[in-house]
């Protein structure tokens, strides 16, 4: 559908969208804004699970108008209309939803911890990897944990289930100490001397990984 392509792997903010000016009904939320100088409404409707929908009505005949939606249909006057559609939905993307990538239930409690104890969120710096994400020290800027989608192989384990894999900092002399290939692995797609990488597979216990990113972040300081 023409709403989904801005809000693909996001989760709505119920607190956001209400701070948006979202009313909350029955079956959802609604919103409207006046779109193409005021001579069109436009209306949005969420429901519960965040799934969206748009409606364009005119507003000296009340009639709505569709072509927005249509794949393919052309005009200018329609290039307007879905121009200032486009621009309301992104902004409501980007202020009313977070990244939902990571599936993992493991992730999703590192990801709670992280926001509870630090106030961080995940940066999703690179758009042909969408899957992959970092924490960083509001402090220093320095990333202290890298989130990322995988194959097993790759970290040199003889399948290509994918899987999520967090990464983290630790004193060079300790690396070798901590890395079975097991449990504990070289750093993916880091400086291997200074990082070391766990599946997100419950092989090592939250709790224990909450630790490590407590030491990880005490660590990326310079």
């Amino acid at each position: 559908m023409f709403e989904d392509t801005y809000f693909k792997r996001k989760k709505l903010k119920k607190t956001k969208l209400l701070a948006y000016g979202f009313e909350e009904v029955s079956d959802g939320y609604r919103y409207s804004a006046k779109i193409l100088n005021e001579s069109f409404i436009l209306n949005i409707a969420i429901d519960f699970s965040g799934k969206v929908h748009t409606e364009v009505i005119e507003q000296d005949t009340g009639e709505e108008y569709i072509l927005y939606k249509v794949a393919g249909a052309t005009g200018g006057f329609n290039g307007d209309v879905k121009r200032d559609c486009e621009k309301v939905l992104m902004d409501i993307s980007e202020k009313c939803y977070e990244p939902d990538v990571f599936k993992s239930a493991q992730t999703k409690e590192l990801i709670e911890y992280v926001r509870s104890r630090y106030n961080d969120e995940l940066e999703f710096l690179w758009e042909k990897f969408s899957d992959n994400a970092v924490w960083r020290r509001k402090d220093t800027g320095k990333w202290y944990a890298a989130v990322l989608t995988v194959s097993k192989r790759k970290l040199g384990l003889q399948t290509d289930e994918i899987v999520e894999i967090i990464d983290l900092r630790l004193q060079p002399e300790l690396i070798e100490t901590i890395v079975d290939n097991e449990r504990y692995f070289p750093g993916w797609h880091m400086n291997k001397r200074n990082w070391y990488t766990i599946i997100l597979d419950n092989s090592v216990a939250t709790k224990k990984i909450c630790e490590k990113i407590d030491e990880s972040y005490r660590l990326a300081v310079k």
